[in-house]
């Protein structure tokens, strides 16, 4: 298999287990397989509780701890150190909450520069890294892509919500990750902003063939990617083919 056709994202048979308070075991995770390749859009839809949230937590290497098997870019995930999966997330994977996440002492632009800095540090630990000025332009054009370069300076509190989540994606993307997990990026938006974030993301997908999974309640917002799975009770459902 070449390198442009092995999967970006391979889980075998992966399963993930909580206890809850009262000493009862949940399987969040059951049994799920799943590729995704690069510069392909995947949404997963499902109700509260289906395991969207467990799933894309152990994709994003934020929980290593599942049974089965999951391989990034043919690297045994499993077997990492945590300052190694530390690196792996900071320089390869991006990440876009509903809740935006932005640091509040922080103007836009430094919320950017943060992500930046960390993202080239992972990469290579022992570099002095890319000058503040060249860092600053990286950062003013990540957020002039998503239609924010004239409130770089301003602070999250002074952003309305579509603006805070534009920042958003913007650290999210500023150090062009392979993998952009998006976990109900427009939930809290209203229409119009809504599909003014997606066209970002859009954009993103197709300029630097990054790999898009969506975690969505929105049907029709699913339906734009290229494939959308259905999960529910801890189990991924492929797609039905007509």
């Amino acid at each position: 298999m070449s390198e442009s056709t092995k999967p970006l994202v391979a889980l075998q048979g992966v399963s993930a287990v909580v206890t809850l308070g009262n000493k009862d075991r949940l399987t969040t995770v059951n049994d799920v397989s799943l590729e995704l390749f690069a510069g392909m859009t995947y949404s997963i839809v499902g109700k509260s509780g289906a395991g969207k949230t467990s799933l894309i937590s152990i994709i994003g290497m934020l929980n290593t701890q599942f049974s089965g098997r999951y391989l990034y870019k043919g690297q045994d995930v499993g077997a990492l150190s945590d300052r190694r999966l530390s690196f792996m997330r900071a320089g390869h994977i991006g990440f876009v909450f509903q809740n935006y996440s932005l640091i509040g002492h922080l103007s836009a632009l430094e919320n950017v520069e943060l992500a930046l800095w960390y993202g080239q540090h992972a990469r290579r630990p022992r570099a002095t890294g890319a000058s503040a000025s060249a860092r600053r332009r990286r950062c003013l054009a990540a957020l002039a892509s998503v239609g924010l370069r004239d409130k770089a300076r301003e602070l999250p509190k002074r952003l309305s919500g579509g603006e805070q989540q534009r920042v958003a994606i913007a650290r999210a993307l500023v150090n062009q990750p392979e993998l952009l997990i998006c976990d109900e990026p427009t939930g809290a938006l209203d229409t119009k902003t809504s599909g003014e974030v997606l066209s970002v993301l859009r954009d993103a997908v197709r300029e630097h063939a990054t790999t898009l999974l969506l975690v969505t309640h929105d049907d029709d917002l699913a339906a734009t990617c290229d494939i959308t799975y259905t999960m529910s009770g801890g189990e991924l459902h492929a797609p039905s083919i007509d």
